[in-house]
C-alpha cells in the first residue's frame, strides 16, 4: 500500500483530499499545516508521495520534504510566484513532481479546447472571468492564468486586470481577465470570443470540490508508476 501526506490537511481542499486518499487505498500517514508545518523540515515521517494544496509560504517546507524523503509531489497549491515555480521544476530533476492549478478532467479539455479557438479565432478579443467562493484568497485564479496560456502560448499579449475610468477603446490583442467573488462557488470560468457580430463562449462550472480531489488522488496514483521529471496534468493523465 503506498503511503501519502497531506499539506494543508485541515482545509476543506485538504479534509476531501485526506478522506480520498483512504478510499483510494492510500495510507495516510501525516497531515500538516501552520502549526505543524515545521515538522516537514527533519520529523515528518517519509511517505511515497506527499499532496500539498496549502498556501505559497508553505512551498519551502514542502521542497525540503520531497528532498529529504525523496516523495513524490502532487502540488495544487495557487498563487505561487514565477521563481516558486521554478523550485517546482527543478525538483522534476530528482523527484516526480506535478504542479495543476486545477485538476478536473473538464478544465483540462477546456484548456485544449480554448487554445483550438483561439488558432480559429485569431484577431478576436478574448475575455477571460473566473468565479470563487468569497474565502478564495488569490485572484486571477490559477486555472485562469492557464486558460491565458492557452490563448497566448509565448505570453507576448498584454493582460488586463479589469478596467477602472477613461480607459479608451481596446487596445487590439489585449487579454482581459475579471475575478468574481461570493458566496460558495466551487468554481466557474468562461472565455469569451468577440468577433464581428458574434461571440463565441466556452464555460466551465464546477458544482463541488469534490472534482479537484478525484483528479489530484488519481494524479497521485499515476505518478508513482512514473520516472522522476516535473508533469503537467494533461501530459501525465492523457499522454
Amino acid at each position: 500500500m503506498a503511503s501519502a501526506i497531506v499539506v494543508g490537511g485541515a482545509g476543506r481542499m485538504g479534509r476531501l483530499v485526506r478522506e480520498e486518499l483512504s478510499a483510494r487505498g492510500f495510507g495516510v500517514v501525516g497531515s500538516y499545516d501552520v502549526d505543524n508545518i515545521d515538522e516537514l523540515d527533519e520529523l515528518a515521517p517519509a511517505a511515497d508521495v506527499a499532496v500539498d494544496f496549502s498556501a505559497p509560504a508553505a512551498l519551502p517546507h514542502v521542497l525540503a520534504y520531497a528532498r529529504r524523503t525523496g516523495a513524490a509531489l502532487v502540488s495544487g497549491t495557487t498563487g505561487l510566484a514565477a521563481d516558486q515555480l521554478d523550485e517546482l521544476r527543478a525538483l522534476g530533476e530528482r523527484n516526480r513532481v506535478i504542479w495543476a492549478s486545477n485538476y478536473s478532467l473538464g478544465v483540462a479539455a477546456l484548456r485544449r479546447a480554448t487554445a483550438m479557438v483561439a488558432r480559429t479565432l485569431a484577431g478576436w478579443d478574448v475575455e477571460i472571468v473566473e468565479t470563487h467562493h468569497n474565502q478564495k484568497a488569490d485572484a486571477p485564479s490559477g486555472t485562469a492564468r492557464a486558460l491565458v496560456a492557452a490563448v497566448d502560448p509565448t505570453g507576448e499579449r498584454p493582460v488586463v486586470g479589469g478596467r477602472e475610468g477613461m480607459v479608451g477603446a481596446r487596445v487590439p490583442g489585449e487579454i482581459g481577465v475579471h475575478a468574481v467573488r461570493g458566496g460558495t462557488v466551487a468554481g466557474t470560468h468562461e472565455v469569451h470570443f468577440f468577433g464581428p457580430d458574434e461571440e463565441v463562449c466556452l464555460t466551465h462550472r464546477a458544482t463541488s470540490r469534490q472534482i479537484f480531489v478525484t483528479g489530484a488522488v488519481a494524479a497521485a496514483a499515476r505518478l508513482l508508476t512514473r520516472e522522476p521529471g516535473f508533469y503537467d496534468f494533461d501530459t501525465l493523465m492523457f499522454g
